[in-house]
């Protein structure tokens, strides 16, 4: 399919021994934290097909949005940058942040920054349109990115990870069972089962919300796939005929959610979380960040720990989102000593 080649693909695939034999399960790990440096994380895969159609359509500008510490935002603007073009971002605080992070890396790299509250958030797409507009009037020709480019097209991304993933699996001589991924805004949940259900590979794919809820995800990861067909029946992934098929069975009992492990919120932190990235980084060399894989690494464990839906899961595939920079700012919340 039509897109940008930025991202370091494929991203390797290892089994973590120690935390397997600890949780007495097979758990592998596929570092997509490893795509790159600036745009290092799994947004870069939905960007390389969203700036792919921006840069076809002659705009010379990207606007998009998230959290304060937004691995998605850092990432956009660390592409528009290195095609020379423009970047804003409409950033969701509640207080002034400090300069750290993923923050300061948007302002390093050159982008307008507007914040808003988190009762402004959640009109972030007509906010967003507002700024293009704004934008228009000064000459630029923006393209807009929703929140962490989960849409239609940006979740072609991780519709060809599964791909990528299955190639893998015949080069390693293993088969994952079970692949699991956080979600926060849904697309790269929507991508990963999207190619399970349109190539029949018929892997269990447990989405670990961070945020929200089991029916916000199912409706969400739903709603990404069918716009996401006429992009595939474009770029010749699946005919006419079956696009139409798709999106009158498509439905969202397709997606497996797990909400149990969202905490006291989005971004976030209880200490058994912190207490489980620490330990985890001193047994694997593997780190993840507060926001998304330190939560849906937490719930894997207390998954296998309690008995719970993944014990006798099979071989085990976590996708390692990124988010390293996310921690910086955090850093004195966790105990080091």
């Amino acid at each position: 399919m039509k897109k940008l080649n930025l991202a370091n693909l494929p991203t390797k695939i290892y089994k973590l021994e120690r935390l397997s034999k600890e949780l007495d399960a097979p758990i592998y790990i596929k570092r997509d934290d490893q795509t790159g440096s600036e745009w290092s994380g799994n947004k870069i895969r939905k960007l390389e097909f969203a700036v792919q159609e921006a840069l076809e359509q002659g705009c010379d500008m990207l606007i998009t949005t998230g959290g304060i510490q937004s691995n998605h935002c850092r990432a956009t603007v660390a592409v528009a940058t290195y095609f020379g073009m423009k970047s804003a971002v409409l950033l969701r605080i509640s207080e002034q942040p400090p300069l750290k992070g993923n923050y300061f890396l948007d302002l390093l790299l050159g982008a307008d920054v507007k914040f808003c509250t988190k009762e402004e958030y959640k009109r972030r797409d007509e906010i967003m349109a507002q700024m293009a507009e704004e934008y228009r009037k000064q000459g630029y020709k923006p393209y807009v990115i929703p929140e962490g480019a989960s849409n239609g097209i940006g979740t072609l991304g991780y519709y060809n990870a599964m791909n990528e993933i299955v190639m893998q699996e015949k080069e390693l001589g293993i088969k994952f069972d079970t692949i699991v991924v956080a979600t926060g805004s849904g697309g790269t949940c929507a991508g990963l089962n999207l190619a399970n259900i349109v190539k029949g590979y018929g892997r269990r794919i447990v989405s670990m919300a961070v945020c929200d809820d089991v029916e916000y995800f199912q409706k969400k990861a739903l709603e990404i796939s069918i716009e996401a067909l006429p992009y595939l029946v474009s770029q010749g992934e699946i005919t006419d005929e079956r696009g139409e098929e798709l999106r009158k069975s498509l439905k969202m009992a397709d997606f497996e959610i797990n909400d149990k492990y969202v905490g006291i919120g989005y971004a976030l932190s209880r200490p058994e979380e912190l207490e489980h990235i620490k330990k985890t980084a001193r047994t694997e060399g593997v780190i993840f960040d507060p926001v998304y894989t330190g939560k849906a690494t937490y719930g894997i464990r207390c998954e296998l720990e309690e008995g719970g839906s993944l014990r006798g899961a099979g071989n085990i595939l976590f996708i390692h989102t990124g988010g390293l920079f996310g921690l910086f700012p955090i850093s004195e919340t966790f105990d080091v000593s």
